[in-house]
């Protein structure tokens, strides 16, 4: 994992960044669900929904309380195991994403979530985002992430029993990464190939409408009609339409 450090560093910058940006947010819409005070990027390491603080370390999820926010109370410690990368909230559920597989906990008692399921997978890198009964999953394939696999993966998991999660697409992809999603859109993080979006009208098969070169992308937070992406250099904002094109609108320098 030593080459995504400076990664999800630039990740947890767009976190903070989203979290000082919607911190009035209601997060009605679909891709930013009503408990979720700030939007993440789908690499992200730490989550805030209502009073309660998310960390994952690589083994295991730290929960503690934020009411007093001076005084952050560790709740509870969870262990995982081993392998463990990425947090997304999505309404009463944590979506945890590890080297071979993704938790499901429910945190209807924020302060102490439960094990529901987990879905297993080779061992890949695992970003996951979640819309509706579905959650979307990357598995890229790579010295660190899958040692020895040969291809990379775009997972659609279809979660409407969380205690069972099961498959339902999988299709090749070239070395993703993070991805966001909203409404009919899944965008899709391809480093410095680029950035895909794909249609989601049929939620268990997306289907790719562009492939944008010209944006190195390794995680997305989408926004209303603005994406901020995590490239090289910094965190970058672009507007997009439904035509689905894509508008460079400013750069935030990250060293």
């Amino acid at each position: 994992m030593k080459k995504l450090i400076p990664l999800l560093f630039l990740g947890l910058a767009a976190v903070g960044l989203m979290l000082l940006l919607n911190s009035c947010d209601d997060g009605a819409s679909d891709s930013a669900p009503s408990p979720q005070t700030g939007t993440g990027g789908s690499m992200a390491r730490f989550a805030i929904t209502g009073n309660t603080l998310y960390i994952v370390s690589k083994q295991s999820l730290e929960v503690y309380d934020i009411n007093q926010g001076g005084s952050p109370a560790k709740a509870v410690t969870k262990n995982l195991g081993v392998g463990i990368e990425t947090i997304f909230p999505y309404q009463k559920s944590l979506f945890i994403g590890a080297t071979d597989g993704m938790y499901i906990y429910n945190n209807s008692t924020p302060n102490d979530p439960v094990l529901l399921s987990k879905y297993t997978h080779v061992l890949s890198c695992d970003p996951v985002v979640v819309q509706g009964q579905y959650a979307y999953v990357t598995l890229r394939a790579g010295v660190n992430c899958r040692p020895g696999g040969s291809f990379s993966s775009l997972d659609v998991v279809d979660i409407s029993d969380p205690t069972k999660p099961q498959m339902v697409n999988s299709q090749r992809m070239d070395t993703p990464y993070g991805l966001g999603v909203s409404g009919n859109k899944l965008f899709v993080c391809e480093g410095d190939k680029g950035l895909r979006v794909m249609d989601i009208t049929d939620r268990k098969v997306p289907i790719q409408k562009h492939f944008f070169q010209e944006v190195p992308s390794y995680d997305v937070i989408v926004r209303n009609n603005q994406l901020i992406v995590t490239g090289k250099e910094g965190l970058y904002q672009y507007k997009f339409d439904e035509s689905d094109s894509i508008e460079y609108l400013s750069k935030i320098p990250v060293l």
